[in-house]
């Protein structure tokens, strides 16, 4: 039950950098052109093929019983497009969406604000809905299961306890640590998806969707090529694209052919398993500065000059699903694959002198 004075049920709390309101029909100008780029219905969504299905059925019968679509957790990646997600079932459904996060969530207050100022229907969308604190989580149990809220008011011996009834609601969570979620919370999602990565036949639609919204000439085949760099990401592909604008403008004609995307991207140092220039430069350090022997976190991260966490939560994902590194008990190694992509023979466990660096 949560606990906190009179005013803090002040809708102040709206008006800062809490939420932000998005009408369901029009897109946020502030968003500028990334907000342009995004569908804004299921039909024009691209990809996710199973969960768009699913959606479809869950939303007609909602809207057939005239009742709110049930709490909705989006897992997945980075940039697969569950914000996106979100205000597209708003608009589906034809009700408002209202967008913050778990971290700019501080107190149960904050919380109460908002959930007091949902409309019937209205979509509640929490980015990053792992990292809100115990006080704001067990606010929303109740507002979950029953749509009241029950609070404190008052301390000690004048204290007393009062309900609140609250529209009915959707909440749409995004989380890319389904871990990290605590299982109360986790169990009153009635629907789930997990986003997969798109393939590269889905981004290039994605791409060429983009460059017909962004008025961009461009190929079937320099759409592919952007398509195959984007990591199966399509917030990658879309940010790809730009860049790629950007060169065919001042280098080229203009319009973006297989030879233009090639160059730009080449220029912009995205190679053609779409790693950067520090993705490959951690290749470099594990074939050719350790010649392949095992590399503790630490260690690499020195000789990167970053912190641990960045090299492991940013950087070592997309190494490890591209099979170019693996973790050991020793450290990170280098894996054949690496090497080739780097044009080195291969060197398996480094000098027969050196066994490790460090772990």
């Amino acid at each position: 039950m949560a606990h906190w004075e009179d005013e803090t049920l002040s809708n102040d709390y709206t008006q800062g950098s809490v939420i932000r309101d998005l009408t369901a029909a029009e897109a946020d100008e502030e968003a500028g052109v990334d907000r342009a780029l995004r569908p804004q219905f299921i039909k024009d969504y691209l990809g996710q093929g199973r969960v768009k299905d699913n959606l479809t059925v869950l939303i007609e019968a909602a809207k057939a019983r005239g009742e709110s679509l049930d709490h909705m957790l989006l897992s997945g990646p980075p940039g697969l497009g569950k914000t996106t997600m979100a205000s597209v079932v708003a608009n589906e459904l034809d009700v408002s969406i209202k967008v913050t996060s778990g971290p700019a969530i501080e107190r149960a207050g904050d919380l109460a604000a908002i959930l007091t100022n949902l409309d019937r229907g209205d979509v509640l969308f929490i980015d990053e809905i792992h990292r809100l604190n115990r006080a704001v989580e067990e606010v929303l149990y109740p507002a979950m299961e029953d749509y009241v809220l029950d609070i404190i008011i008052g301390k000690g011996p004048a204290a007393r306890s009062i309900r609140l009834d609250l529209a009915p609601f959707t909440l749409i969570g995004a989380t890319t640590r389904t871990g990290l979620l605590t299982g109360p919370l986790r169990d009153r999602f009635g629907i789930a998806f997990r986003l997969d990565y798109y393939l590269p036949e889905e981004l290039q639609q994605i791409v060429e969707r983009s460059a017909q919204l962004l008025d961009v000439g461009i190929s079937k085949e320099g759409a592919f090529e952007i398509a195959l760099r984007s990591r199966g990401t399509p917030r990658l592909a879309n940010r790809l694209l730009k860049r790629v604008r950007d060169y065919a403008e001042v280098r080229a004609d203009g319009s973006i052919s297989l030879e233009v995307a090639r160059e730009a991207l080449s220029f912009f140092e995205v190679d053609t398993l779409g790693l950067d220039n520090m993705d490959n430069k951690i290749l470099d350090i594990l074939t050719l500065t350790f010649a392949g022997a095992p590399v503790g976190l630490s260690t690499l991260a020195s000789a990167l000059g970053e912190d641990p966490d960045s090299v492991e939560e940013v950087y070592e994902p997309y190494l490890l699903q591209q099979g170019l590194i693996k973790r050991t008990p020793k450290g990170r190694v280098a894996t054949p694959r690496a090497f080739e992509h780097r044009g080195l023979p291969y060197n398996a466990g480094g000098d027969a002198t050196q066994t490790s660096i460090e772990f």
